[in-house]
């Protein structure tokens, strides 16, 4: 425990220090993507996780299979009888074996729920992924952006440092009052305190990089594009219908939901199972257990009669339960239309922001120079050149901070549409497969007889029926004319 906390503390003032140990080469954002990918602790427990689900499919599977058991008991009985006392010591010792032979659907059925949630889980940790990608994207332009307001309000320091130093010299010669180099005080007071906390915000940012990426941000590269952003809101949300995660883990557990309904159905279906034990017993005065053997083989039939009301309960809880799924599925597709909406939408007005920002810097760049030569020939107050600085800096800050929305706003966008992806964004990266693993465990303990047990108890078993056909045509009609009316002017 000591050892973590000094390793996390030590992360913690790395970052907070401005990374003093960098390394000499740039960082690029695919660098710190590729990073994330692999070693976020969030991302891997996610991945752990699902593992772990994975080992439900050959749990159910396992239904298929015989269970043998080993059995050894030692009796003592004694009989009072007008004879006398009558005591014996017996010793035994079996194995039983026990196969489903059919189950009416039960196992097959568990199965198939069981695959499903299995594939849920899989975009459940696809939708991890996309939000622990897009905290690296903000943490990473976040530190970028620190760092150019930084240098921002440090050129601005400087620039009203000179200017202090020129208001003193004209008060010294009479061409300016004591009230215009106070002007100039006040003016590089704030400053310094917008300096400060420029600092602090930047430490901040350093800090969230570290704990999202797993290192402390270096000399940070201009990102690139991200690939595959969308030009056309319709398309965008076409996608996101289709391929978000969300949505498609609702649907998985949809199908996990129908799977649970025939099961529980298949509770009212005979069950057969086929047993078989040998064992042997003896004397504890004599003890030799082959005096006494046995080996028994037969099958058994068992038929629900009455189960007072519980198979017909579990079938309604199932139905229900189902319901549910499918109206999770329609709030899943409403949350993507309000995502991609939202998403969409801030990037349209971060595209705008960003281009009347660098008119805005241009011009007041122009400003701010024709002011300070207007004040050299007594044309302008000091004032005027200091309102005409705030101006030229707040310009740039409002632009800095407006590229940031914007590519935050991209990343929104991939992400809402479930494109976001270590390997959609970094060609190099070694993609994670959760597939792999659910494959490698599914058959684990498998049987030759396996398929044609399972074969065998799907047959006549209650079939899987999807919930709610009926509505998925209105659904869509109702989501169309809902982005029709979100969908971005201009768009």
């Amino acid at each position: 425990m000591l050892k973590r906390s000094s390793v996390l503390a030590s992360v913690a003032l790395i970052a907070v220090t401005a990374g003093l140990a960098a390394p000499v080469s740039a960082e690029t954002l695919s660098d710190a993507i590729a990073l994330a990918y692999r070693t976020n602790p969030t991302l891997l427990s996610q991945r752990a996780s699902q593992r772990a689900l994975d080992e439900t499919v050959p749990q159910a599977r396992a239904g298929l299979r015989p269970t043998v058991s080993l059995t050894a008991d030692i009796d003592y009985s004694r009989t009072d009888t007008p004879a006398g006392v009558v005591e014996s010591d017996t010793a035994g010792i079996g194995i039983g074996l026990s196969q489903n032979l059919y189950t009416g659907g039960r196992v097959g059925h568990s199965i198939s729920a069981a695959e499903a949630n299995v594939l849920a889980g899989a975009e459940q940790l696809r939708g991890v992924e996309q939000g622990v990608l897009a905290s690296v994207i903000q943490a990473y332009v976040d530190v970028r952006r620190d760092m150019e307001i930084l240098t921002i309000r440090q050129d601005n320091l400087t620039v009203l440092r000179r200017q202090l130093d020129e208001s003193n010299a004209r008060f010294e010669v009479g061409e300016i009052t004591r009230t215009d180099v106070a002007q100039s005080q006040a003016r590089l007071a704030q400053s310094e305190a917008d300096l400060a906390q420029a600092q602090a915000q930047l430490s901040v940012s350093r800090a969230a990089y570290a704990a999202v990426v797993g290192q402390a941000p270096a000399n940070l590269e201009a990102p690139v594009a991200l690939p595959g952003v969308p030009t056309d809101f319709d398309a965008a949300l076409d996608v996101g219908l289709v391929e978000n995660p969300s949505v498609r883990a609702a649907q998985y557990a949809l199908q996990a939901a129908e799977a649970r309904v025939a099961a529980a159905r298949a509770e009212f279906l005979p069950s057969v199972r086929a047993t078989a034990s040998y064992g042997g017993s003896s004397d504890l005065s004599s003890f030799d257990l082959t005096d006494r053997t046995a080996f028994t083989a037969g099958a058994s039939v068992s038929v629900p009669l009455f189960t007072g009301g519980l198979n017909r309960s579990r079938v309604a809880q199932a139905l229900e339960q189902a319901n549910a799924a499918q109206i999770d599925v329609e709030g899943q597709r409403r949350a993507v239309l309000q995502d991609v909406s939202s998403a969409y939408a801030q990037l349209v007005s971060a595209r705008s922001t960003v281009t009347a920002g660098e008119q805005a810097v241009r011009a007041a760049s122009v400003a701010a120079e024709g002011v300070r030569q207007e004040a050299q020939v007594g044309l302008r107050t000091t004032l005027d050149v200091l309102n005409q600085e705030l101006e030229l800096r707040s310009a740039q800050v409002q632009l800095v901070s407006a590229r940031r929305n914007e590519y935050v706003a991209q990343a929104a966008v991939l992400a809402a549409m479930g494109r976001l992806q270590g390997p959609q964004l970094v060609a190099s990266v070694e993609a994670y497969d959760p597939a792999a693993n659910a494959a490698a465990v599914r058959f684990r303990g498998a049987l030759p007889w396996d398929p044609a047990i399972e074969a065998l108890d799907r047959i006549a078993a209650p079939p899987i029926t999807p919930a709610a056909d009926a509505e998925d045509a209105p659904v869509d009609t109702q989501l169309k004319s809902a982005a029709a009316a979100a969908s971005p002017s201009g768009n």
